[in-house]
């Protein structure tokens, strides 16, 4: 790399790893540092009197401040920041070797920069417990600056000149906003939550494939790629549904999957193209149980997670203690938008959408139920803002349902809505391999009409279910989106550690690396 292309600040830091180089000191050392303590086990068990107690710590100088012979520095390590006091005569011993100090320490370290330090705890005259360093060791140089934190009226800045660069340089994100690493390391508390949960009930964690030679279990447009051994094209999966109902059949009695999945459709701040989803199916149930089984998982998360059941979302504070409010989609939609959809014609439909403004009137592609489904999304949807199970949705919404048992015209299903969004969708799942072959095939006939979303008939599926599944109730879980409510995050993006992004610009030869960032960088981010 030229040197001209390179920031102020970038051309120093390599001038500093050089320096360090010539004096002997590896700037990338192999081999471990014995870490024995963290920032937060070490403030927390830190007792007045005690006999002091001696510490190996690592992590990144965040900041410095240099003071003569004895300066303060605040590393951050995988837990929380803790300060480190460092004198020249500490780290060094001899007399006449004053360079990790008065060099090293002072002109050649940066924020940024991995150190490891031993030493012994104490606290300070202005009563901050601190580690006083004995000895010191360059662990990692840092050759590009972290952005500059900021604080004005209270409030805390992070830096990054453009919001969407946080996405892009999650890393950097996560070096400098510690509530961001939060909501993650929340993330795994709700996955591990549910999956307890599970495991408590008796169910098995499986897997099932992500590449698929048909992508069925949901309608959406599929990712298509081609295996050259075989010579097919294959799908990156849109559901695991239609794999773990085989299981039922099978035998298992109870069956869950966090599975990635991916969907060639749209992006906006609840939806991703590649996103977690649990699916989980139980043998011998339906959905009404299915809906007390939610009710259930969710209280469990809730307090596990959060201590309680209450969240707060932006102005909204959401309660997830049961029960939920139950309303079937026919009455949501006739609450909201006004209009009886009962018995009504695909034509009927369309000029219900027509006279509601949704602009899709004129689409011929789509059917019944996604007339409907457009409808429900419009109109209603957002008006749930407290969990609420909305069900007995239109048999043509839901082609791997089964038939109502006291009306025909719908089916047994329920989705969850939580703060205007779907957060879970679950049947009592069609067993019946006759109406399952009848029900692919209006989904066929949808796909001819250009409908890109329709399913495919899975001829594998439905050999599997002529040999036999028990009466079953199956349900997913938008994972993505439940880590949205409980970390208070009206973004997908947030939840997310690397979000699918529009690629950057292509960037010209002239123009230095550093000015594409979109980071506010310090200008003396090194304390000279």
């Amino acid at each position: 790399m030229n040197i001209p292309e390179l920031s102020e600040q970038e051309v120093i830091r390599r001038n500093s790893l050089e320096q360090l180089r010539r004096m002997g000191i590896n700037p990338y050392p192999a081999g471990e540092y014995a870490v024995d303590g963290y920032s937060d086990e070490i403030k927390a068990t830190f007792r007045d009197g005690a006999e002091p107690r001696r510490v190996s710590v690592a992590g990144r100088i965040m900041s410095r401040r240099i003071m003569g012979k004895a300066s303060f520095m605040e590393l951050q390590d995988s837990r929380g920041r803790i300060q480190i006091y460092v004198t020249r005569d500490d780290i060094c011993p001899e007399p006449e070797n004053t360079d990790m100090y008065n060099v090293v320490f002072k002109k050649l370290l940066d924020m940024g920069d991995f150190v490891g330090i031993r030493g012994f705890v104490f606290r300070t005259q202005t009563g901050e417990i601190s580690i006083h360093a004995c000895e010191l060791t360059v662990l990692s140089k840092s050759l590009r600056p972290l952005p500059v934190v900021k604080a004005k009226d209270g409030v805390t800045y992070d830096g990054f000149a453009d919001p969407e660069q946080r996405y892009r340089r999650r890393c950097v994100d996560l070096a400098v906003n510690s509530h961001v690493k939060d909501i993650f390391l929340k993330r795994t508390k709700i996955f591990n939550s549910m999956r307890s949960f599970f495991n408590a009930n008796g169910y098995v964690e499986v897997d099932t494939p992500v590449l698929q030679t048909i992508p069925g279990g949901a309608a959406a447009r599929p990712f298509i790629t081609h295996h050259n051994a075989l010579d097919i094209p294959l799908y990156l999966r849109i559901a695991d549904e239609l794999y773990l109902k085989r299981l039922i059949v099978g035998g298992f009695e109870g069956v869950y999957e966090f599975s990635r999945n991916f969907r060639n459709e749209g992006m906006d701040r609840s939806h991703n193209p590649e996103f977690t989803c649990m699916e989980i199916y139980v043998a011998y149930k339906d959905y009404k149980w299915m809906m007390t089984f939610t009710e259930k998982m969710l209280e469990h998360i809730c307090h596990e997670v959060l201590g309680g059941t209450k969240v707060r979302v932006g102005d909204r504070e959401i309660d997830f203690k049961p029960p939920y409010k139950r309303v079937s989609m026919t009455d949501s939609i006739r609450e909201h938008a006004g209009v009886d959809i009962s018995g009504m014609d695909e034509e009927a439909l369309r000029e219900v959408c027509r006279r509601l403004g949704l602009g899709i009137g004129q689409d011929k592609t789509m059917g019944k139920g996604r007339l409907i489904d457009a409808i429900f999304g419009e109109k209603c949807e957002r008006n749930y803002i407290q969990p609420t199970f909305i069900t007995d949705y239109p048999v043509e919404m839901s082609p791997l349902t089964k038939i109502h048992r006291a009306d025909p015209a719908l089916t047994e299903r329920f989705e969850l809505m939580v703060n205007g969004r779907e957060l879970a969708n679950a049947y009592s799942e069609l067993n019946d391999p006759i109406d399952q072959r009848r029900r692919f095939e209006d989904q066929l006939r949808l796909s001819e009409k250009g409908d890109d979303e329709a399913m495919y008939i899975d001829e594998d599926f439905l050999r599997a279910l002529e040999y036999g599944m028990p009466p079953t109730g199956g349900m997913g879980v938008g994972m993505d989106r439940l880590t949205m409510l409980l970390t208070g995050q009206e973004s997908i993006q947030e939840v997310l550690l690397f979000p699918q992004m529009r690629p950057e610009k292509p960037q010209r030869k002239d123009e230095p690396e550093h000015a594409a960032d979109g980071i506010d960088e310090a200008k003396n981010g090194c304390g000279r």
